[in-house]
């Protein structure tokens, strides 16, 4: 009887596997379900008998003593690229004439030892490998759609001529690429021969020649029973998967004599020994720990350690975006101001930088610039004064915002500044600016014609500049407008031996940092002190420019 349940997925399932695919073993067993065998009608021994005996029912044998029965089902084990020949390929190389290549001439040695040595152990089951004829047409032929009338297209026909090169000539456990990695000036062939997948690649198929048993050798009653593909990194493809636990797949000819077959495909592969694990594992280790020698070897001995009590800081930068400026084709300078104490950084070091001209696009109500524009430094800084009243400062960047049109006329957008994080991490910046702008129409009709505005000659006295000295900073009579915002993203990292010592050094810099972080967030609270005081300047602006009556009646609620 047929088997109940049959298994119908015959999709491909991939595997992934370190071991050598040289160990790989597969036991595939063919039966025939259905027989032209079954009714092997005779006629009664006496003659008027109605009944048919039951033993007309069994398998006759033929005249060479084979019996049908023998060949209803075949079981054998297979090797990974194990050639077994077929009755059409016994029957062609046997005769010099067909051979044409050397792979031809080999297969007929092989046959005609075969035949010496009684024959091939295999009848139905038979194998074609990654060197046959069969591997290559079967990847010429593959169609695309299932369209009848389907015609190549350029990919379709290079991706046919592609052989995937042999894996015993590149290696299967890798090697070393000896092509260059980059084409600086391809050429026009070069481009055609190259963008196409090449991966190294093996395939073989496991066949079955179902024809009747006096009928073998005939390319048409040929089946693939399961193919296997393997490439270079170990991955292993099997269309259908391994049975398991599932029913067999099942194979119904065509043509007069339908005829029903069941086959099973089981990974047999042996397991490696006690001995064979320890020695592969001496192997890995061995290997690895070359491959941790040459990283050490790039990598050098002389790593770059802080001295003692000091701190070295490591800045990723990025300024993102601005956004929210009057005029177009914006461009941003910007520079990093280190604190005049403890703090410096080396000769080679730049700590400033300008931004590629960027146009805006409009981002809901407000016009974006992407500048996306990279930059980094590193400082160090010495704490050199123990006493727990001085309080470090931290650096801050400085921003400046400017415009350029067609005629190279370039205006003044807006300056910002922002302290630097004092915690290492990824942080995203948002720095508002401000423009300082004269009273008056004329003013801004020049700085709309001629372009030019007021400009500080300082940048630092967007905020306390550095060098100065005095008890207050006055900046009474400059008069601001608020413009937009510019975005920095800042990947900060902190290097010092505070880190991983448990000495009383790693306590004095720990209070060290921790002042910091003090002063992060007095930082914080000068800024939100800044914020107030834009806004109450704003309103006092308001104030101004309303009407001397509506002052009069409103000025209980201003003041």
């Amino acid at each position: 009887m047929a088997e109940a349940v049959w298994s119908t997925d015959t999709g491909e399932a991939v595997y992934r596997s370190r071991d050598p695919v040289r160990n790989l073993r597969l036991r595939v067993r063919l039966q025939r379900i259905t027989s032209s065998h079954f009714l092997h009608y005779q006629p009664a021994a006496q003659l008027g008998k109605d009944l048919i005996d039951l033993a007309t029912f069994r398998p006759q044998p033929t005249a060479s003593g084979h019996r049908p029965e023998e060949d209803e089902e075949e079981e054998i084990v297979i090797g990974w690229q194990e050639k077994l020949f077929s009755q059409f390929e016994v029957d062609l190389y046997q005769n010099e004439a067909a051979c044409q290549s050397p792979l031809d001439y080999q297969y007929r040695q092989e046959i005609l030892k075969l035949e010496n040595s009684g024959g091939k152990k295999n009848r139905r089951i038979f194998t074609y490998t990654d060197s046959d004829r069969y591997t290559n047409l079967e990847e010429h032929c593959q169609r695309m759609t299932t369209a009848a009338s389907e015609v190549p297209s350029f990919l379709v026909e290079r991706m046919a001529n592609v052989r995937r090169r042999r894996q015993d000539r590149r290696g299967m456990e890798g090697g070393i690429l000896k092509s260059r990695i980059v084409t600086w000036e391809p050429s026009e062939e070069f481009v055609r021969n190259n963008h196409v997948i090449n991966t190294p690649l093996q395939t073989m198929h496991i066949m079955a020649d179902l024809g009747p048993c006096k009928k073998l050798g005939y390319k048409k009653y040929e089946h693939v029973l399961c193919t296997l593909k393997v490439d270079s990194n170990g991955v292993i493809t099997v269309k259908p998967d391994f049975t398991g636990l599932k029913g067999p797949y099942r194979i119904e000819t065509e043509g007069e004599k339908q005829e029903l077959w069941k086959y099973t495909i089981d990974n047999v592969s042996p397991l490696a020994q006690p001995e064979e694990e320890e020695r592969e594992r001496r192997v890995f280790k061995d290997l690895y720990g070359r491959h941790k020698e040459y990283l050490s070897s790039l990598v050098g001995t002389d790593f770059e350690l802080t001295v003692p009590g000091a701190l070295r800081l490591f800045v990723n930068g990025e300024v993102v975006s601005a956004q929210g400026y009057e005029y177009d084709n914006l461009y941003v300078h910007f520079f990093v101001e280190l604190p005049a104490t403890n703090w410096s950084s080396p000769a080679f070091q730049q700590l400033s930088g300008v931004t590629q001209t960027c146009a805006t696009k409009s981002l809901g109500m407000d016009k974006v610039a992407y500048f996306s524009y990279p930059f980094t430094f590193e400082a160090f800084f010495l704490h050199e004064d123990e006493s727990t009243d001085a309080l470090p400062e931290w650096p801050v960047l400085y921003c400046e915002v400017l415009s350029l049109d067609f005629w190279q006329r370039y205006r003044v957008e807006g300056y910002g500044a922002v302290v630097l994080p004092a915690t290492p991490g990824s942080h995203t910046l948002t720095v508002s600016t401000w423009r300082p702008v004269e009273l008056g129409t004329v003013a801004e009709l020049r700085r709309f014609f001629i372009g030019g505005s007021l400009e500080l000659e300082d940048l630092s006295y967007v905020r306390i500049p550095g060098s100065f000295k005095g008890e207050r900073l006055s900046r009474f009579g400059l008069r601001t407008e608020t413009t937009g915002t510019v975005t920095f993203r800042l990947h900060c990292l902190q290097q010092s031996r505070a880190f991983m010592e448990s000495s009383s050094l790693r306590k004095r810099m720990r209070s060290v940092l921790d002042r910091l972080e003090g002063f992060s967030q007095q930082s914080s609270i000068y800024n939100v002190l800044e914020a107030f005081r834009r806004a109450r300047r704003r309103m006092q602006e308001a104030r101004e420019s309303l009407p001397q009556d509506l002052v009069s009646t409103s000025g209980a609620l201003v003041s």
